[in-house]
């Protein structure tokens, strides 16, 4: 049987059509989503193997895309060993008591995966079985500085002026909390691809909001512990290493080890690959506003971001995953997405 498509890209190999698969594809913007979510917070649902594997097969159906990538949060880590975050609808992570001091850092203990969330591994087993070889599972984790972040600040925020306080006030903390989350992540992935999935991505979505030094001195070697320990562990399975805002960090973001360089709308195909190299490997990088707009527009930007990575000859090259530039918002209309993949699959097909 041919390697599934979203394989053979992130590997740089010919496939046969560009895959693509969007962020956030389960959610809010899916009616079926919204029928049978439920209220209360996502790390409920997430705890129900049965319900998870449900909301990770819907868009796959809907949509027919490459990749079906696990319903399931980022902070499920840090919950399941008790540190006391939950995921607020409409306001996202928050946490009553911040981790500020090295006492609070003892909540935040080591992630053991079989134990703390055996609910993640059952959901990945059923939505492999349910999937045919070619769309395989993508496991996910939050990046160290990213989840760092909402457990430093309490809550999303514009300025994490907690997280640099301590990043450059106490470093001595700020690395411990890092190891931690690298145990976390590596954790939570390795857990994953041990149950059936063949492929994950880091999200350091709120990486941007760092200088290209702080994120050298003091981010870096803990995104590259992770794509380190991981590639060690499971090298047939590639990673994807993503960001939003990060144009002035990708070349420090390629070099943590990732076989995947996921762009924000930010930054072209084109120009990511004249900085880092003709035969980088991308994901994305559709403008998630332009989905918003209708399908007229929205194809329009589709037939642009493959445009980008077609090659002098007029062949395309094999190195790209078709995603948004973040994730779907809520408010899209499924129809909109759906010819999208409809666009990607018949543009490219050999």
């Amino acid at each position: 049987m041919p390697t599934a498509p979203f394989l053979a890209a992130a590997l740089g190999r010919a496939a046969a059509h560009t895959p693509i698969w969007f962020m956030r594809q389960a959610g809010r913007s899916l009616p079926e989503y919204r029928a049978q979510r439920g209220e209360g917070s996502i790390l409920d649902a997430i705890k129900q193997p049965e319900l998870a594997t449900e909301l990770t097969l819907q868009p796959v159906r809907r949509y027919g895309v490459d990749a079906a990538v696990l319903f399931s949060d980022i902070v499920v880590p840090a919950h399941a060993v008790g540190f006391g975050i939950d995921v607020s609808p409409g306001t996202g992570p928050v946490c009553a008591k911040p981790l500020r001091t090295e006492g609070d850092l003892a909540r935040l203990r080591a992630f053991d995966a079989a134990d703390d969330a055996p609910y993640v591994a059952e959901t990945v087993r059923q939505v492999a079985r349910e999937l045919p070889e070619q769309v395989p599972v993508l496991a996910f984790a939050g990046a160290p500085f990213t989840v760092a972040s909402y457990l430093i600040e309490g809550r999303p925020s514009r300025t994490y002026a907690h997280t640099k306080q301590m990043m450059h006030g106490n470093p001595s903390l700020w690395h411990a909390v890092m190891e931690r989350l690298v145990q976390h992540a590596v954790e939570s992935i390795s857990n994953q691809l041990l149950s059936g999935a063949r492929a994950f991505q880091l999200f350091d979505s709120w990486a941007g909001a760092l200088s290209a030094a702080e994120y050298q001195r003091l981010v870096l070697p803990h995104s590259t512990a992770v794509f380190h320990e991981l590639a060690n562990a499971f090298p047939g399975a590639p990673g994807i290493h993503f960001g939003v805002g990060c144009d002035h960090l990708l070349e420090h973001m390629h070099t943590a080890g990732p076989a995947v360089l996921g762009l924000d709308w930010r930054t072209s195909i084109p120009d990511a690959r004249r900085r880092m190299g003709e035969s980088l490997v991308v994901q994305g990088n559709l403008d998630p506003a332009l989905v918003l707009a209708g399908a007229e527009i929205a194809i329009a930007g589709t037939r642009a971001v493959l445009a980008d990575n077609t090659l002098p000859d007029g062949s395309r090259h094999p190195g790209h995953i078709f995603n948004l530039g973040h994730g779907v918002q809520p408010e899209t209309d499924p129809g909109v997405l759906a010819a999208v993949v409809a666009h990607v699959h018949e543009a490219t097909a050999t």
